[in-house]
């Protein structure tokens, strides 16, 4: 589990035959999970200056090719005993959406992206929005995109302030909005629900 929170700008040094290795200041460890743009992948070399990380074809399957390159976010799973800041962050992405309007403000900057009218229904006015690994409240919905307001201090620390017109993100949506979907989804098709049932649905993510 992740928070959002991005701990460093890191650099793709290669990605090569679903390789993926980075240049980072953090000191990784075998097995270790961390978070690139978002996605959550396991470490499975360690370098002097970096790591390696795999990327399942599923995966490459859904995300954007151009958000493993260059300068990327990256946020080391959390510990146990970590303090909890941020939202609740799988490393799962849902898909890929696109910034479509961005509106400088007088303290802040508006970013209007747009997403496959199917999801959403997963993105939740006032609820936790994750954009290429940054835990972000989403402000307005609407039919097929979402209004975030982002502060200049995230702006500042974060890839946020390359964003152009066109750039692609990498989306993980509320995980509450689809574990509510999923369940109503299941009770069409069964009269009732034993909390058996909702602790099954909860660990299969």
């Amino acid at each position: 589990m992740f928070t959002g929170l991005i701990r460093e700008i890191a650099t793709v040094k290669n990605y090569q035959n679903n390789i993926l290795t980075i240049h980072s200041k953090h000191k990784a460890k075998l097995g270790d999970s961390i978070a690139i743009n978002g996605v959550c992948l396991t470490v499975i070399k360690v370098h002097s200056d970096g790591f390696d990380l795999e990327l399942a074809d599923e995966t490459r399957s859904i995300i954007d090719e151009s958000k493993i390159s260059g300068s990327v976010h990256m946020e080391p799973a959390m510990m146990m005993n970590d303090r909890f800041e941020g939202h609740i962050v799988q490393g799962h992405v849902d898909c890929v959406g696109t910034v479509m309007k961005i509106t400088p403000r007088e303290n802040a900057t508006d970013f209007i992206i747009g997403v496959e009218p199917r999801y959403i229904a997963h993105i939740i006015p006032k609820g936790s929005i994750t954009i290429d690994g940054i835990s972000l409240t989403v402000n307005d919905v609407n039919a097929d995109n979402f209004r975030l307001t982002i502060i200049p201090h995230t702006l500042k620390e974060t890839l946020m302030k390359n964003y152009q017109v066109g750039t692609k993100l990498n989306i993980e949506t509320d995980v509450f909005a689809r574990y509510i979907d999923h369940i109503l989804a299941h009770r069409s098709a069964k009269k009732s629900m034993s909390w058996d049932d909702v602790d099954r649905m909860q660990m299969s993510y």
